[in-house]
């Protein structure tokens, strides 16, 4: 079992059954590890707005926890306003931003971006 597929057994075992992603190429292992997962139902969206809103609309109604999969930190950003009610709103949902690899942020491609600086809610 690799970090992915932990990662997904852990929300399922959390009660999530519902992922809804926006993958990029960084998060290729978690949608690996979601394709093969029975336990959980994978929901594409087409952009985070839509990822996140559905993520909120899903966990109200269902009552239970939903989980986000997004691109990297403007992936999140594009998502934030829709999380932002969610979290208002009490409204319980996982978001894992993919991030990338450590030997590839020395170049500061243009989606590199501090996402536990944007993620950091201020309570």
């Amino acid at each position: 079992m690799n970090g992915a597929e932990s990662l997904i057994r852990t929300l399922v075992a959390g009660g999530i059954q519902a992922c809804f992603t926006n993958p990029g190429t960084s998060e290729i292992n978690i949608v690996a590890a979601l394709d093969q997962a029975t336990d959980m139902r994978c929901v594409l969206g087409l952009f985070e707005g839509v990822v996140t809103g559905a993520a909120d609309g899903y966990a109200r109604m269902a009552r239970k926890p939903a989980c986000t999969l997004l691109h990297l930190g403007p992936g999140f950003g594009n998502g934030i306003a829709n999380l932002h009610n969610a979290s208002r709103a009490q409204v319980p949902i996982v978001n894992i931003v993919g991030q990338h690899a450590i030997y590839h942020l020395r170049h500061d491609t243009p989606l590199t971006s501090d996402i536990e600086a944007i993620a950091r809610h201020p309570n």
